[in-house]
């Protein structure tokens, strides 16, 4: 099968209500705002998103739940959103707040085949209220479920038509661990080349944990907190 799509229209079009995504990035650092932009676009509803943040209110998943597109976030960090803010307290949006480990090792498992993982990380607050724990050798663990995502959208800095991707700096950051966690597995790229232009030993994700790769365009690349020293 084809794993190279034109845009990220096509690359999406099968995204429909009520599904689970994946999306990677940090704060505004390796968004996969192509996708993004298309998913508002496509006017898909009641999604659930697993995502470190969620953006701020007008970039990134920000753009969604601005359209209302989000019925679930599962998130460890989303404080700058004003838009999420006022939903949350209002009753409109669900949300999940884990810790950042639990959230990465979470996708992790997915990527692996793992059902579960068990985690200090939770114990004795509200993250452990209704979950197992069990006890080995004298500590407790919380156990947590594996992420089951319908798609993971990803971002990286360059990939091949076979998929084999590569990130830049601190754009790495959940994109990895997402892209082997999805049923299937999207990815946006700034540079797409042709198999053997990648060193072998630079690539970050397998080609084989992504379905589909297009070359994106546009990026705006912002800064979530620009902070420059005084003269």
């Amino acid at each position: 099968m084809n794993k190279v799509y034109s845009n990220a229209d096509e690359a999406i079009a099968d995204i429909a209500n009520g599904m689970t995504l994946m999306l990677g990035g940090f704060g505004l650092c390796g968004l996969p705002e192509n996708c993004i932009a298309a998913l508002v676009k496509k006017g898909v509803k009641e999604l659930t998103c697993i995502s470190n943040n969620a953006g701020v209110d007008d970039f990134g998943i920000g753009l969604m739940l601005k359209q209302h597109q989000v019925k679930k976030m599962i998130s460890s960090y989303v404080g700058e959103n004003a838009e999420f803010e006022r939903q949350l307290l209002s009753g409109e949006l669900e949300v999940e707040l884990i810790p950042q480990g639990t959230l990465a090792t979470r996708c992790m498992a997915a990527g692996y085949g793992m059902p579960a993982i068990f985690t200090p990380a939770g114990i004795g607050t509200e993250v452990a209220e209704g979950k197992e724990v069990r006890n080995f050798n004298g500590k407790d663990y919380l156990m947590e479920m594996a992420f089951d995502a319908d798609f993971a959208i990803v971002k990286a800095w360059k990939g091949d038509s076979m998929g084999n991707l590569v990130y830049r700096s601190t754009a790495r950051n959940f994109n990895p661990v997402m892209a082997m966690a999805g049923k299937i597995t999207i990815a946006e790229v700034e540079e797409l080349v042709e198999p053997g232009e990648l060193d072998p030993d630079h690539v970050h994700t397998p080609g084989i944990y992504v379905h589909r790769i297009f070359q994106g365009v546009n990026y705006e690349k912002r800064i979530e907190q620009r902070t420059v020293r005084s003269k």
